[in-house]
């Protein structure tokens, strides 16, 4: 139903680090693509970058439950930064199905305060999906492009990552050479630690990792979730796993999905003998609460892990608020899951 985001552990850290494939077009300080020309379906429609405005294009979808996170976020910084001729720009992107859109962005309401526009076809076919994604080697989303006042690329990321960067551009003061240099940089630690990922080479792996920490402390956290992966589904030292797992989750106790993998790698981790369902309750618990008890997905992670430690009836309790909660792509999965607890709950009574 949810894949680790893993892919294996590969995967979780290109997610973050948004590192470029080394073919990408693409680039930091390269002249920003045309927009498509999509449809408008909220805001002032935006023809073209002007000069002297900084734009935020922030590529999301409909499923993209961390896309639904970062909403809010990027709606607060519209509001933030609009006296400084910031624009942001929601530009749907991969959508499965036409139509899905314009009724989820009316659900969202003034959690979307910004101006929202569609791609030209739907899937991969978009024009948008091609000149901008593709070109620029991404595939996770949610993913900002910061444009500056000249119409060049600044910076490519996480919406959350994005306002260090937004604020220097604002300031004059962002240094695109530097940027470029540092993405460069992690783009080659990536493809050495997949290269050591594929060879099986765990040992090297989490050397890297160790040695990558000691250069970019800023983001410990999230390294910490790869060792965590590494160590659990890999290598299977248990302690060790859970202890990085417990370090991730100090880290990132303000990321909501990043809490959300943690606890879904433990519950569905396959072929793992120990699992710590305390810290997944302890992850799962703040990724609800963070989430206002509102993010189907993430309750159904904790429905799981109420299970696992033998609460059948919280575990209904939760999954039923989970269904209530849950966007069209996920409703049959969790209504199964829901289903299976109920009839546990039914045999524990008799």
């Amino acid at each position: 139903m949810k894949p680790i985001i893993a892919a294996l552990v590969v995967g979780l850290f290109c997610s973050f680090t948004f590192a470029q494939d080394q073919d990408a077009t693409l680039k930091i300080g390269a002249p920003a693509p045309a927009l498509a020309g999509g449809k408008w379906i909220k805001g002032e429609p935006v023809n073209s970058f002007e000069p002297g405005k900084i734009y935020v294009v922030e590529f999301w979808a409909t499923w993209c439950g961390p896309c639904k996170e970062a909403i809010p976020h990027v709606t607060e910084m519209q509001k933030k930064y609009a006296k400084d001729n910031v624009i942001f720009i929601g530009q749907d992107v991969w959508e499965r199905k036409e139509g899905l859109a314009e009724p989820f962005v009316k659900e969202m309401g003034d959690k979307m305060e910004y101006r929202v526009v569609l791609d030209t076809n739907i899937g991969q076919a978009g024009t948008m999906a091609k000149t901008w994604m593709e070109a620029a080697g991404q595939n996770s989303i949610p993913c900002s492009f910061l444009i500056d006042k000249a119409g060049k690329v600044a910076w490519i990321g996480h919406p959350m990552e994005l306002e260090p960067a937004l604020q220097k551009v604002i300031a004059g003061n962002f240094d695109a050479k530097k940027q470029a240099a540092e993405q460069n940089a992690m783009n080659e630690f990536n493809r050495k630690f997949m290269q050591a990922m594929r060879a099986n080479n765990t040992d090297e792996a989490l050397k890297m990792l160790d040695e990558q920490e000691q250069k970019t402390p800023e983001i410990a956290g999230k390294l910490a979730m790869t060792r965590f992966q590494v160590l659990l589904l890999k290598k299977k030292d248990y302690d060790a796993a859970y202890k990085a797992g417990a370090k991730a989750v100090d880290a990132m106790n303000d990321n909501a999905q990043a809490l959300n993998q943690i606890a879904w790698t433990i519950v569905d981790g396959k072929g793992i003998e120990k699992r710590d369902l305390d810290l997944a309750m302890r992850a799962a618990n703040q990724a609800n609460e963070l989430t206002k008890g509102k993010d189907g997905a993430i309750m159904d992670t904790l429905a799981h892990v109420h299970f696992m430690k033998g609460d059948v009836d919280k575990a209904v309790d939760v999954e039923t608020a989970a269904v209530a909660n849950a966007n069209a792509d996920m409703k049959d999965d969790l209504e199964k899951n829901l289903a299976k607890f109920k009839k546990a709950q039914q045999d524990k009574a008799r």
